[in-house]
């Protein structure tokens, strides 16, 4: 088919997790005429099934952990008792809570039109709409953004298909239906979500299983982060096995979600029983059934763009976790801007998408937090780097608040206060790097922050005192010197 002189819509987006959200808005608010669809619940995985229920499922955990250490604070209480439905509850109400910023309604209100229904492509221009009330519509739009998402990846293991496993999007509706906590449950994967569910289950006071197949969890992270982590979650009661491959599954019996896993590790074969199971094995891009295979977008399962979301067909683009390479909830909205922009002004102006300084978190307690470089990356690179280092074991308000541990990694350009990046374990980390994201990115270094008044006592000193101690290391020898005798002179 040949391009339409005229078009419906300006904009089509698929999809309405946060990539989707945030480009129909930013194309709402240019005036453009955009079209939002969505099969499933606004706001994506994020809100229903992903960030919002897991973080809320980690509060409730956390204050479980916090009852249990009340005594160090001369406060007695008696061990907590898990209400696993109110649990649940309050994860649903933290949905519930939320919906309405993602929502419909006020899409509408922003001047977005929203189809609920699936869309597919026709060919480049055109998309046919099967809407969930019924019927089909079919658009045409000068540009097309594709935010599909992502779906949990499911290996073909051995017996696997025999087992009713959970994946992070599962989860929330089957355990939903239980009685009380899980008594036991073995999570497969050592990424940022098997560590934070592991954690908290185990929190819960269910018996967790952590397996990843790697010689230490959270492999893109620094060494000694993925060791804080580690002993984090020992510390939790997680029973970590790193250097562990799953081998087979076997099932139990009818009335069971459970069965056996068999691992491989260098120690030989080992068997562990399970009554649940955690499928924590990352997330792969969402591209079946949108018509991208026919139009020669998604080639083998990839959908590849350039560095502007440029499909092969330019003015069809694609953001968030169905593009990567970062499956975040802040960088499909960062995508999103420069999908939006690309698609609507491209003609004209176009702009490359900016990963420099992408920031992450994984919420265990303590916290983690990194932004820029890390040294592994740094090596890879062959990047030369110094470290300064500040144990938050040594900050006031982490004393007070029984929360001392962790540190602040900083590297810097050798000899300079450039900051190349930054990794915090701790209380807040993730708040805490946001001081150090502002710095990178706007070319602040290190004498900068140390000349910057944070409030006594705050978690945030811990950012000013590791500034502190690259200023120590860097201390002008020869200046010293000189006004040592300054002031020996000066004395008389």
């Amino acid at each position: 088919m040949s391009k339409p002189r005229k078009f419906d819509r300006n904009l089509i987006v698929f999809g309405a997790g946060a990539a989707g959200l945030v480009s129909a808005y930013i194309a709402a608010a240019v005036k453009a005429k955009v079209t939002l669809v969505e099969a499933g619940a606004m706001g994506g995985d994020c809100l229903n099934t992903g960030c919002v229920p897991s973080k809320a499922l980690i509060k409730c955990a956390r204050v479980a952990q916090q009852a249990r250490d009340a005594h160090k604070f001369g406060v007695a209480l008696d061990k907590p008792k898990i209400d696993f439905p109110a649990v649940m509850a309050h994860v649903r109400n933290s949905i519930a809570a939320i919906e309405p910023h993602d929502s419909v309604e006020r899409y509408t209100g922003l001047g977005v039109e929203v189809l609920q229904g699936r869309a597919r492509l026709v060919d480049p221009w055109t998309v046919k709409i099967s809407l969930n009330a019924g019927g089909e519509q079919t658009l045409t739009a000068r540009a097309i953004i594709l935010a599909t998402g992502a779906e949990p990846l499911v290996p073909p293991l051995l017996g696997l298909d025999r087992i009713q496993y959970v994946t992070s999007d599962t989860l929330w509706d089957n355990f939903a239906r239980l009685p009380q906590v899980p008594d036991s449950l073995l999570v497969l994967g050592g990424g940022a979500i098997g560590c934070e569910l592991a954690q908290a289950f185990a929190r819960l006071g269910t018996r967790v299983t952590l397996v990843e197949k790697a010689d230490r969890l959270l492999p893109l992270e620094d060494r000694d982060v993925s060791d804080a982590v580690q002993q984090s979650l020992r510390a939790s009661g997680v029973t970590v096995l790193t250097a562990h491959e799953a081998r087979a599954f076997e099932s139990g019996n009818a009335e069971s979600t459970g069965g056996s896993v068999r691992l491989h590790s260098a120690d030989g074969e080992q068997t562990l029983d399970f009554d649940h199971l955690l499928l924590a094995l990352g997330r792969r891009a969402r591209v079946s059934g949108f018509g991208l295979e026919e139009l020669g977008i998604v080639a083998e399962g990839k959908l590849h763009t350039d560095p502007y979301l440029r499909t092969r067909h330019p003015h069809i683009l694609a953001a968030g976790d169905l593009v990567g390479p970062y499956q975040f909830t802040h960088m499909a909205s960062h995508q999103a801007w420069y999908a939006a922009v690309n698609g609507l002004f491209g003609d004209f102006k176009k702009f490359a998408v900016d990963y420099s300084l992408v920031p992450r978190a994984v919420f265990v307690d303590p916290e983690v937090a990194s932004a820029g470089l890390t040294e592994q990356q740094a090596r890879e690179r062959n990047i030369t780097y110094e470290v300064t280092r500040y144990g938050i074991d040594d900050l006031d308000r982490a004393i007070v608040d029984g929360t001392a541990q962790g540190f602040v990694k900083v590297l810097t350009a050798p000899g300079r206060d450039k900051i190349l990046g930054v990794a915090i374990v701790g209380e807040g980390a993730a708040e805490l790097i946001a001081e150090f994201v502002l710095a990178i990115k706007h070319g602040l270094g290190m004498n900068k922050l140390l000349s910057t008044i944070h409030i006594y006592p705050t978690m945030a000193e811990a950012n000013k005192y590791a500034a502190g101690n690259w200023k120590r290391a860097h201390a002008p020898a020869r200046l010293l010197r000189w006004l040592e005798r300054f002031h020996r002179w000066r004395r008389g």
